[in-house]
């Protein structure tokens, strides 16, 4: 008996050190609406798969990662926004059972992921870091209170293709002249 009280005492301390929750990643809950928008706040909203969001999260606000898959963004009135689903979070702090969630989002003109957008100088954002206690199922998945809005940069052409254009104009200009 004692021997079986062992194994499954054990067995919920492995269990709990996997600590995991769930949060419903969306741009709207109860206390909160931040839609998405392109090169400025007064700008549009992100639209259609030509952007790409993701949930970042991790135990503290410098060990952020991608978790759940990426989402496009929704198209016509819902733009700046994504269908909401429940993201799993499987690197929760084991002790205080808090995560650091971000939302990163990128355009696919400027890469496939938002690691790629980035390094290509332009086409990315991401929101504020925010602390959620996530919750376990069969549980209603916690919100993402206090998500602000943000800007996704303009993608800046790298300077080869502006000068490949300004050549292209050139030449135009100089056939005309003839």
């Amino acid at each position: 008996m004692k021997k079986a009280l062992m194994i499954l005492s054990s067995l919920l301390v492995a269990v709990g050190a996997f600590a995991q929750g769930q949060v419903n990643f969306a741009t709207k809950g109860p206390d909160y609406n931040a839609p998405v928008f392109v090169n400025s706040l007064t700008g549009g909203k992100a639209d259609g798969p030509t952007y790409m969001v993701q949930l970042y999260a991790g135990p503290t606000q410098s060990a952020l990662t991608a978790v759940g898959a990426p989402l496009p963004f929704r198209t016509g009135a819902a733009a700046g926004n994504w269908f909401a689903t429940a993201v799993t979070i499987n690197n929760v702090d084991p002790v205080s059972k808090a995560a650091f969630v971000q939302v990163r989002a990128w355009s696919t003109v400027a890469g496939a992921t938002y690691e790629a957008a980035s390094a290509s100088g332009g086409g990315f954002g991401a929101g504020n870091i925010t602390s959620v206690t996530p919750t376990v199922a069969p549980a209603v998945p916690a919100d993402l209170t206090g998500l602000q809005s943000f800007a996704i940069s303009p993608i800046v052409p790298e300077p080869s293709i502006m000068a490949l254009g300004a050549l292209g104009g050139l030449a135009l200009l100089l056939r005309r002249r003839k």
